[in-house]
């Protein structure tokens, strides 16, 4: 019994004992830990953060050397008083990027210079000081795919709750909180009322890596006037009111980065090269587009706007609302062309599901890792049931299928077929160059859609010249009117030479032509690429 009763508390000690090493671990919440499974699992281009970013550099026994002392104890003229608090903690985390993280520091100076300018111009237009550029070194290494344990993100790590604060939407279809510039903006706004709330910039650095509430809970209890004072006085308190280790290192490491930054080139990094910045323009993309037909059309592989556009999580925008893209300056044209033109929706970041018995939308959301809510909403519906044969829209994130498989896309393209051959007979409007079904609608008030469904045709179906063409309701007044047009018309054979910064969307508008016709009229598709010297034929009026 003696023996048996100690064995049993001998158990109840070990489950105790596991059970507190367990409440003192740090934790993240349910969502949060959803939220990073679905990162890992669906390949976005999040990634961990660097071990440099939380490795503890008191083991670090490398010496400085004189120059590298002369640095550490100088004074740069800076917005921080700096030069003040050249505490043990700032010298250990400037010998550490200096010598064992070296390598790693030099890769952040280049991974930051895309960034650098357009936070500076942010910062200067919020009034804010100019060392805090420097900021995302400390959160991230500057890189704008970064994601920690927490679910904290991009180059600012901001947090979900703190980022949708800020205006930063972050979902299964986006997340603005890599978007370097929105980002940005936020974080500018951020920091601002921080040291409205605090009235120091480095316990408002400290406030932005624990939380404002933190911070002040903690001033109140120690009665402290600034961070190095809290710092010091931390041993005072308790529990969860404590300041973490990291806390306690964020405005030490953000004091030895900006000494080293200060003076790159004395301590043998390379300097930053400010005029790196990426040259884009941003576009507003209507709700669903399709992210990488619209990559295509403006001559880029899915990598260059994707890395251009870390927010987008799938390649298709969501389809609630209208999101804006950067696009680089030289591609506007070809974009803005696929955008506005109304064949150009390829869908090829979609796949197209056949439900088949035994299906439902719990079965289908598990096969291809999209949740229910998001699949119904792709699908317009609220409805729990589903018919065999019925086609469910599956957004995807590397698909290039089209939406229809084989056999639908054959009776579909069989049905279409026989409504030509009735619009054929029933044609009263003769195609002339230049035509698209958009001018033609336009032309006799008939809605687009209307026109191609009366004549079996899609957004991609191309007119050839002599075709004939069914409008609804024109009767004999469509073709009186086309050929009263046709007399007033002449038209003359213009060959233009491409030049350098061409594309078919400027040209279109310099002659006043539609882009679609430019590109009929020299066999062209809305992936075409034109190159300065190509002759193109323009027919003017």
């Amino acid at each position: 019994m003696r023996r048996g009763g100690g064995k049993t508390t001998w158990l109840l000690c070990l489950l105790a004992g596991l059970l507190f090493l367990f409440s003192c671990a740090p934790k993240a919440s349910l969502s949060q830990l959803e939220a990073n499974a679905t990162l890992s699992e669906e390949g976005d281009g999040s990634v961990p953060l660097e071990r440099e970013l939380s490795t503890d550099p008191n083991q670090d026994r490398s010496s400085l050397s004189g120059t590298e002392q002369e640095v550490l104890k100088s004074r740069f003229g800076l917005d921080f008083d700096l030069d003040l608090h050249d505490t043990k903690e700032v010298r250990r985390y400037f010998t550490f990027f200096t010598h064992t993280a070296r390598n790693t520091f030099a890769k952040w100076l280049k991974r930051s210079e895309p960034y650098l300018p357009y936070v500076r111009k942010a910062f200067t237009r919020h009034g804010l000081p100019q060392d805090l550029v420097l900021l995302p070194f400390a959160e991230s290494g500057y890189n704008v795919w970064a994601c920690s344990w927490a679910g904290a993100a991009g180059m600012w790590q901001f947090m979900p709750f703190t980022g949708r604060k800020y205006g930063l939407r972050s979902d299964w279809w986006i997340d603005e909180r890599r978007d370097p510039c929105l980002a940005t903006e936020s974080a500018a706004k951020y920091l601002s009322d921080l040291y409205a709330q605090f009235g120091d910039w480095y316990l408002a650095l400290a406030a932005y890596n624990a939380g404002e509430g933190k911070i002040s809970r903690a001033l109140e209890k120690t009665n402290a006037n600034d961070f190095f004072e809290l710092a010091a006085e931390n041993h005072r308190l308790r529990g969860r009111a404590k300041l973490r280790k990291e806390t306690r290192n964020y405005v030490p490491k953000f004091i030895a980065i900006s000494k080293i930054f200060q003076n790159l080139e004395a301590l043998g990094f390379e300097p930053v090269n400010w005029d790196a910045a990426e040259d884009f323009e941003d576009l507003e993309v209507p709700g669903g587009t399709d992210l990488l037909a619209l990559a295509k059309a403006g001559d880029m592989r899915w990598d260059d706007f994707h890395r251009l556009n870390p927010a987008f999580r799938r390649q298709v925008s969501p389809p609630d609302t209208t999101c804006v893209a950067h696009v680089p300056r030289e591609k506007v044209g070809l974009v803005l062309a696929y955008l506005k033109s109304p064949g150009s929706r390829p869908y090829a970041g979609y796949i197209c599901h056949a439900v088949r018995s035994g299906d439902s939308w719990y079965r289908i959301s598990r096969r291809y890792g999209v949740p229910v809510s998001v699949l119904k909403m792709v699908n317009n519906t609220r409805s729990n049931l589903l018919r065999p044969g019925q086609r469910v829209m599956v957004p995807g994130r590397e698909s290039s299928r089209p939406v229809l498989s084989a056999d639908a896309g054959a009776e579909a393209g069989a049905e279409a077929g026989k409504v030509r051959s009735l619009a054929l007979k029933r044609g009263n409007y003769v195609v002339r160059r230049g035509d698209t079904m958009w001018d033609i609608s336009r032309r006799f008030g008939v809605g687009l859609d209307t026109l191609l469904k009366a004549n079996g045709m899609n957004r991609r179906t191309r007119l050839r010249v002599g075709q004939k063409v069914y409008v609804p309701d024109g009767g004999g007044q469509a073709t009186r009117l086309a050929r009263k047009e046709a007399e007033k018309v002449k038209e003359t054979l213009v060959r233009y030479q491409v030049r350098k910064g061409d594309n078919l969307w400027s040209i279109s508008k310099r002659f006043g032509v539609s882009a679609d016709a430019l590109m009929e009229w020299n066999a062209l598709n809305e992936r075409a690429v034109i190159r300065p010297g190509d002759s193109l034929k323009v027919y003017v009026r």
